[in-house]
């Protein structure tokens, strides 16, 4: 499939990196215009400069998605840009660990900050625009398999999440008949940048842990970042059709299943 999203405005929450890069692009070689957003100067001007070159009007705005205000600017600066927005990807997520006993409320407050709150006050300013100008569009909420009860360390991680994965059936629910297709995706254990930088220092893994760990999963490998982000472009144009409401698990491992 190639086109999938010509003629669309994408705004990519958490774009300067990661899984969020790897969407931005895929979203550009669809087609997409693609405004960028995220806290790294640096890494999001390097994207939107790389997503240029394939051909794309492609741009960073800077935002602290911690800060609602900072969060909806991006938003107002994709409609002051090109007039419109058609698609929203929340991919921006925070994933500091804590257990329920040891996390503080500034941590707590952290999590729900980011991994909750930014994708809330993000999609209301992008559902605004849509229901203004009666015009379909689509949004895709990059979720986590943890929302589902996750392990003991990342507990205000799995709060957020599993917020996210009601609020994105709720946003479905209530905007359906405005023809505004939400969606999440769960994503497993995943090969990206910021589970790298985890792995090797917090966990001291070494630099072939991704082959080692790879080794012991179902598909002898972790999930790649350019495999998500193809599934995401699917989400996000016409050709998935109907699909709304959906939270979608991206993992190899079956939750209910067991032996």
């Amino acid at each position: 499939m190639k086109d999938l999203l010509t003629g669309k405005v994408v705004l990519v929450s958490g774009g300067t990196q990661g899984l969020g890069a790897g969407i931005a692009r895929a979203a550009a070689r669809e087609g997409a215009t693609v405004v960028l957003t995220g806290r790294a100067t640096d890494r999001g001007e390097v994207v939107a400069a790389e997503l240029r070159d394939l051909g794309t009007d492609a741009v960073f705005v800077r935002a602290d998605l911690s800060d609602v205000a900072q969060a909806q600017s991006a938003v107002a600066a994709t409609l002051e840009r090109h007039g419109r927005i058609d698609c929203l990807v929340n991919a921006a997520g925070l994933t500091t660990r804590g257990t329920v006993l040891d996390t503080t409320p500034e941590l707590f407050d952290q999590h729900i900050a980011v991994n909750l709150r930014a994708p809330f006050f993000l999609m209301q300013a992008a559902i605004a625009d849509m229901v203004q100008r009666g015009a379909p569009g689509t949004i895709v909420n990059v979720i986590s398999i943890d929302s589902h009860g996750g392990q003991s360390f990342l507990a205000p991680y799995v709060a957020a999440k599993a917020g996210l994965a009601g609020l994105t059936k709720n946003a479905a629910h209530a905007h359906r008949w405005d023809r505004i297709r939400i969606n999440g995706l769960n994503m497993g254990w995943s090969a990206t940048d910021g589970e790298d930088v985890t792995q090797r220092h917090t966990n001291d893994a070494g630099a072939d842990w991704q082959q080692e760990a790879g080794a012991r999963l179902p598909m002898g490998k972790l999930g790649q970042v350019d495999e998500i982000a193809d599934f995401v472009v699917f989400l996000l144009s016409e050709r998935s059709g109907v699909v709304t409401g959906s939270v979608i698990d991206w993992d190899q491992n079956v939750i209910g299943g067991l032996g």
